[in-house]
């Protein structure tokens, strides 16, 4: 299926009849706030699967899922999605990883959120988003999903004048160049710095990655007797 920018695939509350195997594209995750306004909470890409969560537990869905910019998915239905799982060890596997990595994603948000200063928060998803997401060009890395200020606020969990001002002296330090909805870092080791991790090693932030692993997955046919 192709999808357009603003397109949604999933709707938060809705109940799980089918997940989407993601294949290529932009997508955002996005969850209601107290005050009825929509927050950015992940981002998503070729290779993610979403709306996993409630096909397993049969609950509404938590979160709305919406096409960046053009981009393609396949259904699958809830019942040759859990079929599938049942019949190809592989694709469970995958599947269970992705999710790991989803929780490790949550968890890690909420223990920086009470520990660490926001240039820190700020600088670290930066960071990850470059490691995940980053398209190499010739002045630095260019984050390919397209943010603005009140979306990288909500996924930082600060303030969008906190953020501002962030962004604003990483600029000043020549670390990022921002633009319409468009980051570039510029010094990737002077991020690490301000993150205060190495990138080179295993990462801080366990952003759920766009990964062949999770193969798309085919109808289940009849165990042979």
């Amino acid at each position: 299926m192709r999808f357009d920018g603003g397109e949604r695939l999933l709707r938060e509350g809705e109940h799980g009849s089918h997940v989407f195997l993601l294949l290529s594209g932009w997508f955002k995750v996005l969850a209601t706030t107290e005050d009825d306004r929509e927050a950015l909470m992940a981002v998503r890409a070729g290779g993610d699967i979403v709306g996993e969560l409630a096909c397993f537990d049969a609950q509404p869905r938590v979160a709305t899922v919406v096409a960046a910019g053009a981009g393609m998915a396949k259904l699958i239905s809830r019942q040759d999605f859990l079929a599938s799982l049942a019949l190809y060890d592989d694709a469970a596997q995958a599947v269970m990883r992705a999710v790991a990595g989803k929780l490790r994603w949550a968890t890690r948000r909420r223990q920086e959120f009470g520990s660490c200063a926001v240039a820190t928060r700020v600088a670290r998803v930066l960071g990850e988003l470059t490691r995940v997401y980053g398209r190499p060009c010739e002045i630095g890395v260019s984050i390919g999903v397209s943010l603005t200020q009140p979306e990288l606020a909500a996924l930082v969990g600060a303030s969008e004048p906190s953020v501002h001002r962030v962004l604003r002296s990483l600029r000043e330090q020549q670390v990022i160049e921002t633009g319409y909805r468009r980051i570039l870092v510029r010094d990737v080791p002077g991020l690490s710095r301000i993150a205060g991790t190495d990138w080179g090693t295993a990462p801080l932030i366990a952003l759920p990655q766009p990964t062949p692993a999770i193969p798309p997955l085919p109808r289940p046919s009849r165990r042979p007797t």
